[in-house]
Protein backbone atom coordinates (compact mmCIF):
# COMPACT_ATOMS: atom_id res chain seq x y z
CA UNK A 1 0.00 0.00 0.00
CA UNK A 2 0.80 3.28 -1.06
CA UNK A 3 2.44 5.13 2.35
CA UNK A 4 2.51 8.83 2.89
CA UNK A 5 4.23 10.30 6.13
CA UNK A 6 3.38 13.53 7.99
CA UNK A 7 5.06 15.80 10.59
CA UNK A 8 3.16 17.53 13.25
CA UNK A 9 5.97 20.06 14.68
CA UNK A 10 4.45 21.51 17.70
CA UNK A 11 5.73 24.91 18.78
CA UNK A 12 3.11 24.86 22.06
CA UNK A 13 6.33 24.83 24.37
CA UNK A 14 4.49 22.44 26.60
CA UNK A 15 1.52 24.83 26.74
CA UNK A 16 -2.18 23.60 27.58
CA UNK A 17 -3.50 23.76 23.84
CA UNK A 18 -6.44 22.61 21.49
CA UNK A 19 -4.09 23.66 18.55
CA UNK A 20 -2.26 19.87 19.04
CA UNK A 21 -6.15 18.53 19.03
CA UNK A 22 -7.60 20.04 16.48
CA UNK A 23 -4.74 19.06 13.78
CA UNK A 24 -4.59 15.57 14.72
CA UNK A 25 -8.40 15.47 14.36
CA UNK A 26 -8.03 16.75 10.70
CA UNK A 27 -5.51 13.93 10.03
CA UNK A 28 -7.47 11.17 11.35
CA UNK A 29 -10.40 12.55 8.87
CA UNK A 30 -7.97 12.62 6.37
CA UNK A 31 -6.65 9.15 6.61
CA UNK A 32 -10.19 7.55 7.05
CA UNK A 33 -10.78 9.33 3.51
CA UNK A 34 -7.97 7.90 2.10
CA UNK A 35 -8.06 4.56 3.10
CA UNK A 36 -6.37 3.33 -0.21
CA UNK A 37 -3.20 5.19 1.57
CA UNK A 38 -0.92 4.31 4.76
CA UNK A 39 -1.24 7.66 5.70
CA UNK A 40 0.60 8.32 8.93
CA UNK A 41 1.81 10.51 10.71
CA UNK A 42 4.17 11.56 13.95
CA UNK A 43 4.08 14.56 16.58
CA UNK A 44 7.54 16.21 16.90
CA UNK A 45 7.69 18.65 20.16
CA UNK A 46 10.52 21.46 18.82
CA UNK A 47 10.53 24.46 21.15
CA UNK A 48 10.00 22.24 24.67
CA UNK A 49 12.23 18.59 23.83
CA UNK A 50 13.83 20.16 21.11
CA UNK A 51 12.69 17.62 18.89
CA UNK A 52 12.55 18.31 14.80
CA UNK A 53 11.81 16.24 12.06
CA UNK A 54 14.25 14.90 9.29
CA UNK A 55 13.39 15.73 5.85
CA UNK A 56 12.26 12.51 5.21
CA UNK A 57 8.50 13.29 5.58
CA UNK A 58 6.14 14.12 2.77
CA UNK A 59 4.07 16.58 4.63
CA UNK A 60 4.83 19.00 7.01
CA UNK A 61 2.49 20.53 9.41
CA UNK A 62 3.91 23.64 12.06
CA UNK A 63 1.68 24.59 14.99
CA UNK A 64 0.48 27.85 16.66
CA UNK A 65 2.03 28.62 19.62
CA UNK A 66 2.84 31.08 22.42
CA UNK A 67 4.58 34.00 22.91
CA UNK A 68 6.82 35.75 20.89
CA UNK A 69 8.35 34.78 17.27
CA UNK A 70 11.66 36.19 18.63
CA UNK A 71 11.80 33.82 21.74
CA UNK A 72 13.81 30.89 19.73
CA UNK A 73 16.85 33.26 18.15
CA UNK A 74 20.05 31.36 18.68
CA UNK A 75 18.54 28.47 20.33
CA UNK A 76 19.23 24.89 19.16
CA UNK A 77 15.73 23.79 18.34
CA UNK A 78 15.34 27.11 15.61
CA UNK A 79 18.75 26.14 14.41
CA UNK A 80 17.46 23.06 13.49
CA UNK A 81 14.12 24.49 12.37
CA UNK A 82 15.91 26.44 9.82
CA UNK A 83 17.99 23.45 8.68
CA UNK A 84 14.89 21.88 8.02
CA UNK A 85 13.32 24.04 5.98
CA UNK A 86 16.29 24.92 3.95
CA UNK A 87 16.12 20.92 2.58
CA UNK A 88 12.92 21.28 1.79
CA UNK A 89 13.25 24.24 -0.21
CA UNK A 90 16.25 22.85 -1.51
CA UNK A 91 14.99 19.39 -2.41
CA UNK A 92 11.47 21.52 -3.73
CA UNK A 93 13.44 23.31 -6.41
CA UNK A 94 14.77 20.30 -8.12
CA UNK A 95 12.49 19.53 -10.36
CA UNK A 96 13.19 15.29 -10.43
CA UNK A 97 12.41 15.05 -6.83
CA UNK A 98 8.92 14.43 -4.87
CA UNK A 99 7.88 17.49 -3.89
CA UNK A 100 7.46 18.22 0.11
CA UNK A 101 4.15 20.08 1.23
CA UNK A 102 4.00 22.71 4.36
CA UNK A 103 1.77 24.32 6.29
CA UNK A 104 2.29 26.56 8.85
CA UNK A 105 -0.11 28.18 11.41
CA UNK A 106 -0.25 31.56 13.30
CA UNK A 107 3.15 31.31 15.59
CA UNK A 108 4.65 29.30 12.77
CA UNK A 109 3.19 31.63 10.34
CA UNK A 110 5.19 34.37 11.87
CA UNK A 111 8.50 32.86 12.08
CA UNK A 112 8.04 31.29 8.43
CA UNK A 113 7.46 35.04 7.05
CA UNK A 114 11.29 35.78 9.06
CA UNK A 115 12.16 32.70 7.62
CA UNK A 116 11.43 33.54 3.83
CA UNK A 117 11.84 37.28 4.51
CA UNK A 118 8.99 38.42 2.81
CA UNK A 119 7.56 40.68 6.03
CA UNK A 120 8.32 42.52 8.94
CA UNK A 121 7.12 40.68 11.99
CA UNK A 122 6.18 42.63 15.14
CA UNK A 123 4.16 43.17 18.34
CA UNK A 124 0.41 44.56 17.63
CA UNK A 125 -0.74 47.37 19.89
CA UNK A 126 -3.28 45.28 21.84
CA UNK A 127 -3.56 41.37 21.61
CA UNK A 128 -6.10 39.82 19.18
CA UNK A 129 -8.49 37.21 20.52
CA UNK A 130 -11.65 35.62 18.95
CA UNK A 131 -13.04 35.51 16.13
CA UNK A 132 -12.74 37.78 12.96
CA UNK A 133 -13.95 38.11 9.40
CA UNK A 134 -10.48 37.62 6.89
CA UNK A 135 -10.74 38.87 3.82
CA UNK A 136 -8.94 37.19 0.59
CA UNK A 137 -6.80 39.64 -1.41
CA UNK A 138 -7.19 39.91 -5.63
CA UNK A 139 -4.56 36.81 -5.25
CA UNK A 140 -6.71 35.17 -2.60
CA UNK A 141 -9.88 34.54 -4.87
CA UNK A 142 -7.89 32.56 -6.74
CA UNK A 143 -6.10 30.53 -3.85
CA UNK A 144 -7.60 26.79 -4.04
CA UNK A 145 -7.68 26.54 0.09
CA UNK A 146 -10.43 29.20 -0.26
CA UNK A 147 -12.04 28.60 -2.51
CA UNK A 148 -15.35 27.01 -1.17
CA UNK A 149 -15.11 30.56 1.34
CA UNK A 150 -17.14 33.52 1.20
CA UNK A 151 -15.19 37.10 0.34
CA UNK A 152 -14.78 37.95 3.68
CA UNK A 153 -14.68 34.78 5.92
CA UNK A 154 -14.13 33.57 9.39
CA UNK A 155 -11.39 32.41 11.58
CA UNK A 156 -10.05 31.93 14.58
CA UNK A 157 -7.51 34.64 15.20
CA UNK A 158 -5.07 34.58 18.71
CA UNK A 159 -2.07 36.60 18.32
CA UNK A 160 -0.50 39.32 19.83
CA UNK A 161 2.21 39.26 17.09
CA UNK A 162 1.92 40.56 13.48
CA UNK A 163 3.22 39.93 10.03
CA UNK A 164 3.17 43.28 8.06
CA UNK A 165 4.95 45.73 5.95
CA UNK A 166 5.09 43.05 2.97
CA UNK A 167 8.83 43.32 0.87
CA UNK A 168 7.06 43.52 -2.76
CA UNK A 169 10.28 43.35 -3.93
CA UNK A 170 11.14 40.30 -2.55
CA UNK A 171 7.45 39.42 -3.27
CA UNK A 172 8.07 39.78 -6.63
CA UNK A 173 11.25 37.87 -7.29
CA UNK A 174 9.89 35.23 -5.00
CA UNK A 175 6.56 35.31 -6.75
CA UNK A 176 5.21 34.67 -2.92
CA UNK A 177 1.22 35.31 -3.34
CA UNK A 178 -0.48 37.08 -0.26
CA UNK A 179 -3.90 35.97 -0.14
CA UNK A 180 -5.59 37.23 3.01
CA UNK A 181 -5.20 40.35 5.44
CA UNK A 182 -7.08 40.95 8.33
CA UNK A 183 -10.69 42.59 9.00
CA UNK A 184 -11.10 46.17 8.09
CA UNK A 185 -10.25 48.87 10.97
CA UNK A 186 -11.39 52.04 9.16
CA UNK A 187 -11.16 53.87 13.04
CA UNK A 188 -7.06 53.23 13.45
CA UNK A 189 -4.38 53.96 11.85
CA UNK A 190 -2.59 50.61 11.60
CA UNK A 191 -1.84 49.01 8.86
CA UNK A 192 -4.04 45.96 7.98
CA UNK A 193 -1.78 42.41 9.04
CA UNK A 194 -1.05 39.65 6.54
CA UNK A 195 -3.37 36.57 7.35
CA UNK A 196 -2.27 34.20 4.70
CA UNK A 197 0.71 33.93 2.16
CA UNK A 198 1.75 31.20 -0.40
CA UNK A 199 5.58 30.88 -1.42
CA UNK A 200 5.03 28.37 -3.65
CA UNK A 201 2.79 25.34 -4.79
CA UNK A 202 3.75 23.82 -1.61
CA UNK A 203 4.02 25.54 0.59
CA UNK A 204 1.78 27.48 2.77
CA UNK A 205 0.76 29.46 6.16
CA UNK A 206 -2.04 31.39 7.59
CA UNK A 207 -1.88 33.95 10.65
CA UNK A 208 -5.02 32.67 11.54
CA UNK A 209 -5.76 28.78 12.77
CA UNK A 210 -7.50 26.82 10.02
CA UNK A 211 -7.48 23.67 12.18
CA UNK A 212 -9.79 25.23 15.66
CA UNK A 213 -13.09 24.14 15.94
CA UNK A 214 -16.21 25.19 18.07
CA UNK A 215 -15.34 23.16 20.78
CA UNK A 216 -11.44 24.12 21.25
CA UNK A 217 -12.92 27.76 20.95
CA UNK A 218 -15.83 27.42 23.80
CA UNK A 219 -13.11 26.11 25.69
CA UNK A 220 -11.00 29.65 24.82
CA UNK A 221 -14.16 31.41 25.83
CA UNK A 222 -15.08 29.94 28.92
CA UNK A 223 -11.85 30.80 30.64
CA UNK A 224 -12.22 33.53 33.16
CA UNK A 225 -9.18 35.74 32.00
CA UNK A 226 -10.52 35.35 28.29
CA UNK A 227 -14.14 36.46 29.25
CA UNK A 228 -12.82 39.40 31.04
CA UNK A 229 -10.20 40.19 28.47
CA UNK A 230 -12.94 40.43 25.79
CA UNK A 231 -15.76 41.79 27.87
CA UNK A 232 -13.45 44.81 29.53
CA UNK A 233 -12.58 45.42 25.85
CA UNK A 234 -15.50 45.70 23.82
CA UNK A 235 -18.30 44.89 26.16
CA UNK A 236 -20.72 41.73 26.76
CA UNK A 237 -22.67 42.14 23.69
CA UNK A 238 -19.28 41.78 21.71
CA UNK A 239 -18.47 38.52 23.61
CA UNK A 240 -21.89 37.10 23.27
CA UNK A 241 -21.92 37.54 19.85
CA UNK A 242 -18.62 35.86 19.42
CA UNK A 243 -20.36 32.94 20.98
CA UNK A 244 -23.35 33.39 18.27
CA UNK A 245 -20.80 32.97 15.77
CA UNK A 246 -19.57 29.46 17.05
CA UNK A 247 -23.29 28.36 16.33
CA UNK A 248 -22.91 29.08 13.34
CA UNK A 249 -22.19 26.89 10.39
CA UNK A 250 -20.67 29.00 8.01
CA UNK A 251 -18.19 30.86 10.22
CA UNK A 252 -15.12 28.60 12.04
CA UNK A 253 -16.65 25.45 10.92
CA UNK A 254 -16.75 26.19 7.32
CA UNK A 255 -13.04 27.25 7.43
CA UNK A 256 -12.32 23.94 9.83
CA UNK A 257 -13.59 21.93 7.11
CA UNK A 258 -11.93 23.72 3.85
CA UNK A 259 -8.62 25.20 4.60
CA UNK A 260 -6.06 22.40 5.96
CA UNK A 261 -8.73 19.04 4.47
CA UNK A 262 -7.92 20.59 0.86
CA UNK A 263 -4.23 21.30 1.69
CA UNK A 264 -3.85 17.33 2.81
CA UNK A 265 -6.15 16.23 -0.61
CA UNK A 266 -3.72 18.34 -2.43
CA UNK A 267 -0.62 17.41 -1.18
CA UNK A 268 -1.88 13.76 -1.73
CA UNK A 269 -2.82 14.08 -5.14
CA UNK A 270 0.35 15.75 -5.90
CA UNK A 271 2.42 13.57 -4.10
CA UNK A 272 0.88 10.39 -5.50
CA UNK A 273 -1.40 11.12 -8.52
CA UNK A 274 -1.83 7.63 -9.94
CA UNK A 275 -4.66 7.29 -6.55
CA UNK A 276 -5.99 10.64 -7.54
CA UNK A 277 -10.02 10.79 -7.79
CA UNK A 278 -11.78 12.87 -10.38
Amino acid sequence: MTKIKTAIIDLYNNEENQGMRCIQDILHRTRLSHNDIDFEFDIFDARYRNEIPTSSYDIFISSGGPGSPFEGEGSDWERRYFKLMDSIVSNNLNKGNSKKHVFFICHSFQIMARYFGFAEVNKRNSYSFGIYPVHKTQEGEEEILFETLSNPFYAADFREYQVVEPNQRLIDELNIKITALEKERPHVEFERAIMAARISDEIVGTQFHPEADAESMYYHFQKPERKEQVVSKYGEEKYLNMISLLEDSGTIVKTQSAVLPKFLTNAIDSLRPELKTT
